[in-house]
């Protein structure tokens, strides 16, 4: 059914008194569903041209530099083709000057050959970096699945999974954790806590970085806190404490952070706004030492 026909269900309903008003509120809901439909997918493919885009550029770049090894290798061969070619002719003198050369050349040619080897290893390099990225992406996206899987009961309650600029994002609404003003966590919110700490345990070379962030009201509760900086913060290291309750997960890869209200994803102007960006988000980074001693190896 398009979207164009809805719009004119209101029309037809208000024209038609035979139709019950139980009708109506039945087509207008259900047009307001597809809309929030439509608005979802229209989100995840922005999400999803973004990751092609960003894995995009890293081929280009690849191929960048695989082009400028190829033409450096090939300038280096010509160089060498024509010195063998010139101690070849040398040889045939025993001129000590003539000898002397030879001797020169003997060690330019062995710098070329070091050369060669150089690159060969450098090109050896480019492809075990581009076969690291490949594997870490794809991890990635198992574990974006993974996590879809294991939280799909709460996915719709406040809770949603994304994969963005090379990590994967848990965000989970305040609604699904807190009450107003606090930071101990509902049984709601531990059940999916413990969800979430049972995938992260079979990733043990994922970093976890817990950020808390709030609304930009001021903090009237009566617990003692230094405002949104530390009611943020206090709501981080309670997600941690309830994460380490599993205890294969790594302490090590685990860091809470407390945002306070100025990273908003909506405008603080409205209710559902604000409830949006009352949230805790958990934020799943590779570990990229691999790629690291691949850059920085000799």
């Amino acid at each position: 059914m398009s979207i164009r026909f809805l719009l004119l269900i209101p029309t037809i309903l208000l024209s038609c008194s035979c139709v019950s008003s139980k009708v109506f509120n039945d087509l207008e809901a259900r047009y307001i569903q597809l809309k929030m439909d439509k608005a979802d997918l229209t989100k995840r493919n922005d999400s999803l041209e973004g990751e092609w885009k960003m894995l995009n550029q890293k081929h280009i770049d690849l191929e960048e530099l695989l082009a400028k090894e190829k033409k450096e290798k090939e300038g280096v061969e010509a160089e060498w083709r024509k010195l063998r070619e010139d101690y070849a002719s040398l040889e045939k003198n025993s001129d000590s000057a003539i000898q002397k050369r030879i001797a020169e050349n003997k060690a330019l040619l062995q710098t070329i050959d070091d050369k060669e080897a150089e690159i060969a290893l450098r090109a050896l390099r480019v492809d075990e970096l581009q076969e690291v990225i490949r594997n870490k992406e794809a991890a990635l996206q198992q574990l974006k699945q993974s996590l879809s899987d294991a939280l799909l009961n709460f996915e719709g309650k406040g809770l949603t999974v994304e994969q963005r600029n090379g990590k994967v994002y848990v965000s989970m609404e305040n609604k699904l954790l807190f009450k107003s003003g606090r930071w101990d966590i509902g049984a709601a919110g531990k059940q999916a806590l413990k969800q979430l700490a049972a995938v992260l345990v079979e990733n043990p070379d994922i970093f976890i970085l817990i950020e808390g962030h709030t609304d930009n009201q001021p903090y009237i509760g009566k617990a003692p806190l230094e405002g949104n900086w530390d009611l943020s913060t206090k709501r981080a290291t309670a997600v941690v404490q309830l994460l380490l309750k599993n205890p294969a997960l790594l302490p090590q890869n685990l860091t809470a952070a407390g945002r306070s209200e100025f990273l908003p994803i909506a405008p603080n102007s409205s209710a559902d706004g604000r409830a949006s960006n009352r949230r805790i988000e958990v934020i799943l980074s590779p570990q990229l030492d691999e790629i690291s001693q691949l850059l920085h190896s000799n």
